[in-house]
C-alpha cells in the first residue's frame, strides 16, 4: 500500500511540474510587464499612493451605462465627467448591447474625446484618443488614429477656440509638432504616418525649424517610398537646401544637396503618382495642378543650382591658378592642370552659363600658354 501510495504521490507531482512549465515563466513575465506597462499610462486614483488597477467590471459598466444616458439627455457636462473616469485608470471591460460589442475602457475615451473637440478644446481631445492609441492596441486603430490626425490640423492650422469663451488659447509650434510626430510613431502604415510627417514639416518651416522638417521629410521618403507625397517631400527638401545657398563664393555643401534633389525630382516624378486610395478625387485634382507648378519651379532651380556651381568651380580655377604655386606640392611638374579641371568642372556641370562662358575662355588662354 505505501508504494502504491508513493507513486501516485509521484505521478501527481509530475502532473503538477508539468502544468507549471506548460507556459513559460518568461512568457508569464512578459505579459505581466506588459499589461503594467499599460497600466502605468494612466495617471490612477488616490492622493497619496497611485491606485492603477483596472476599474471593477461592475463599476466600469455602471459609469458607461449613465454617462450614455447623460449623452442622450443632452446633459453633455455630467456624461463627460463621467466618460473621464476612464482616463485615469484602465478597464478591460466588455459587454454586448443590442448585439454590439463594446469596450469600455477606450468608447468612453473616445466619446470623452469628441465631447472635448465639440467644446473646442482640442489639446484635451488629442490626450484622450493617444491614450487610446497607446492602451488599448485592440480598438478600431483607423477610428483613432483618423481622429488623431484631424485634431492635430486643426490645431496646427485652425484658429483655436477660446477658453468658456472668454479667455483666448495660444497655439504652440513646439506641440504641434510633438503631436503629428507622436501621431507618424503611432500610425505606422501608409494612411496616415506621411500625411502626418508632411504635416509636421510644413509647420516646421513655418516655425523656422529646417532640422525638424528635414528629418520629417528625409523620414517620409525613406520609409514610405511609393507614397504619393514623396514628389512634393523630394521638392520641398530641394527648396530648403536652395534657401541654405549664400553664393558662389561659400561652401556648395547646400548647392549639391538642391540640386541633387531638383534632380532625382525632375527624374522620378517625370510623371505624376496616380491617385491613391487614401485620396478624394478633389485632392487629386488639386494635387495635379500643384505638381505641374512645382515640376516648373524645380527646372529652373536646378538651372539656377549649376550656375551656382559653376560660377564656384571657375572662382576656385581662378584661386589655383594665380596663388596655387604658395601652397601645392609639386606645383611645377602640375603646371596648369589643377586649374584646368575646375574650369571643366564648370563648363561640364552648366554648358549654357555666363561660368561655362568663362571657364572657356581661361582654358583657350591656358593652353595657348603651354604651346
Amino acid at each position: 500500500m505505501k508504494m502504491i501510495s508513493y507513486s501516485l504521490s509521484l505521478v501527481l507531482f509530475c502532473f503538477f511540474i508539468t502544468d507549471c512549465w506548460s507556459v513559460s515563466p518568461g512568457a508569464n513575465r512578459n505579459r505581466n510587464l506588459s499589461q503594467q506597462d499599460k497600466e502605468y499610462l494612466f495617471p490612477g486614483t488616490g492622493f497619496f499612493s497611485k491606485n492603477r488597477d483596472p476599474l471593477e467590471n461592475d463599476q466600469a459598466k455602471a459609469w458607461f451605462l449613465e454617462a450614455e444616458e447623460e449623452r442622450k439627455k443632452g446633459n453633455s457636462r455630467k456624461a463627460l465627467s463621467l466618460y473621464e473616469n476612464f482616463s485615469k485608470r484602465r478597464s478591460d471591460y466588455i459587454f454586448k448591447k443590442d448585439k454590439i460589442e463594446i469596450q469600455v475602457g477606450p468608447e468612453s475615451l473616445y466619446q470623452a474625446a469628441i465631447l472635448r473637440e465639440s467644446r473646442g478644446d482640442w489639446q484635451k481631445a488629442f490626450e484622450h484618443l493617444k491614450l487610446i492609441a497607446e492602451a488599448y492596441t485592440d480598438y478600431d486603430f483607423e477610428r483613432v488614429t483618423e481622429s488623431l490626425m484631424r485634431i492635430a490640423e486643426r490645431l496646427a492650422k485652425e484658429k483655436l477656440p477660446k477658453k468658456w469663451g472668454v479667455f483666448p488659447r495660444f497655439r504652440s509650434g513646439t506641440q504641434d509638432r510633438l503631436r503629428l510626430n507622436q501621431i507618424a510613431g503611432l500610425a505606422r502604415g501608409p494612411k496616415f504616418a506621411p500625411r502626418a510627417l508632411m504635416a509636421l514639416s510644413e509647420i516646421a518651416i513655418k516655425d523656422n525649424k529646417e532640422d525638424e522638417a528635414v528629418d520629417a521629410l528625409e523620414r517620409l521618403i525613406n520609409l514610405y517610398p511609393d507614397n504619393y507625397l514623396c514628389e512634393k517631400a523630394y521638392f520641398q527638401l530641394a527648396q530648403i537646401f536652395e534657401n541654405r545657398v549664400a553664393g558662389p563664393e561659400y561652401d556648395q555643401g547646400a548647392t549639391l544637396k538642391a540640386l541633387n534633389f531638383y534632380e532625382d525630382y525632375l527624374i522620378l516624378f517625370d510623371e505624376l503618382p496616380p491617385k491613391s486610395k487614401h485620396e478624394s478625387i478633389a485632392d487629386y485634382k488639386v494635387r495635379l495642378d500643384e505638381s505641374n507648378a512645382r515640376t516648373q519651379i524645380a527646372e529652373r532651380g536646378r538651372k539656377k543650382m549649376r550656375e551656382t556651381l559653376a560660377a564656384s568651380k571657375v572662382m576656385v580655377g581662378k584661386y589655383i591658378e594665380k596663388y596655387g604655386k604658395y601652397y601645392l606640392t609639386h606645383w611645377r611638374e602640375l603646371g596648369n592642370k589643377p586649374a584646368l579641371q575646375f574650369y571643366n568642372e564648370a563648363i561640364t556641370i552648366a554648358p549654357e552659363s555666363g561660368a561655362a562662358r568663362e571657364a572657356e575662355k581661361k582654358v583657350a588662354d591656358l593652353r595657348g600658354r603651354n604651346e
